[in-house]
């Protein structure tokens, strides 16, 4: 990724003292860009950030119609929540729905994010299990389509039919030949595209119509922000400050997309460190750009304005989006 820009830094007093490069792509409904920082053809692993693409097939098979999947099953799909109660609760309830359990995950073990959970299982000595994984959602929905298609238990292998449908549904919503993929922290494959391409696919999530598998999608991350991260989280709280009216999700290295339906518009953006914290603030400020987010409202400005504080709570200094996204 060559040609980064500053989109986010941190200032304590007047010192500026670090900087967090990377790129950023607005596209409209008909795949152009309408603003871009950076290289808009910068290879990039999305991560996370393309868990409602992964979801496609899900709908699309007839596999979430024929298990009788909700609003909250399509949010779940698309998560990378806490492993707080109200999640892990709804992915038990899930697998057991289709006769699966957490052994038939490949997701692998997970100590929940959420405090409360994990000191749960801290005080009484248990272990997580695969359903307590961020990813658990989406494994849930890679499960429920397996058993759709009758195919093997072995759904995270790139060959599976499970992951060739995802693979379809990436490059047909990217509009582009994937150069290949990386494998996930939760063991799937990770298809790979250029960062326009990921914004291409969000816009084409934003115009989607209503009872669309993407127009599902999009709504069920909104009208269930708590699921799709959690409490605290940047997803949840922004969500919520946009009246659930924007999806927008995270992925790991610094990843967000957001899809903007009022707009007809899709976002997404890469730090190159790979910082959590950048990508929270530049999302932020590039929703607020676009007018979907409240610049005034308090979750937009602590994370485009946000104040950094020790461990006396005293203010020290703030981490900020940079010029060039103002």
């Amino acid at each position: 990724m060559t040609n980064p820009v500053v989109l986010a830094e941190v200032w304590r007093r007047p010192f500026l003292e670090s900087m967090h490069h990377g790129h950023a792509v607005v596209c409209d409904d008909t795949g152009q860009i309408v603003q871009a920082w950076g290289d808009p053809e910068a290879v990039v692993l999305p991560r996370s950030s393309s868990k409602m693409i992964q979801a496609l097939p899900l709908i699309e098979s007839g596999a979430a119609a024929a298990h009788g999947l909700t609003t909250e099953h399509l949010a779940l799909a698309c998560a990378s929540h806490s492993g707080a109660a109200i999640h892990t609760d709804r992915v038990q309830a899930w697998l057991k729905h289709i006769g699966k359990g957490d052994h038939d995950f490949r997701c692998g073990p997970q100590i929940p994010d959420n405090t409360e959970a994990r000191y749960a299982l801290v005080k009484t000595d248990q272990s997580p299990c695969q359903y307590h994984n961020n990813c658990s959602g989406k494994h849930s929905g890679f499960l429920t389509l397996a058993k759709h298609l009758g195919a093997g238990p072995d759904y995270i292998d790139p060959d599976h039919p499970v992951q060739q449908a995802c693979l379809e549904a990436f490059e047909r919503t990217t509009q582009e030949t994937s150069p290949g993929f990386g494998i996930d922290g939760c063991s799937a494959p990770n298809y790979a595209s250029t960062l326009h391409g990921m914004a291409r696919a969000m816009a084409h999530f934003a115009a989607a119509d209503a009872d669309s598998a993407e127009g599902q999608l999009r709504q069920s991350m909104g009208l269930h922000s708590d699921l799709v991260a959690g409490e605290g989280r940047a997803c949840t709280r922004l969500m919520r400050a946009m009246d659930g009216k924007v999806a927008i999700k995270t992925g790991a290295e610094g990843f967000f997309i957001a899809i903007l339906p009022e707009q007809r518009m899709g976002v997404a953006l890469k730090i190159s460190d790979g910082a959590t914290r950048a990508s929270e603030c530049a999302i932020a400020q590039i929703l607020v750009n676009l007018g979907a987010l409240d610049p005034n409202h308090p979750e937009a400005l602590a994370f485009t304005n946000g104040a950094i504080k020790n461990r006396r709570d005293i203010e020290t200094g703030h981490l900020r989006a940079a010029p060039a996204l103002l």
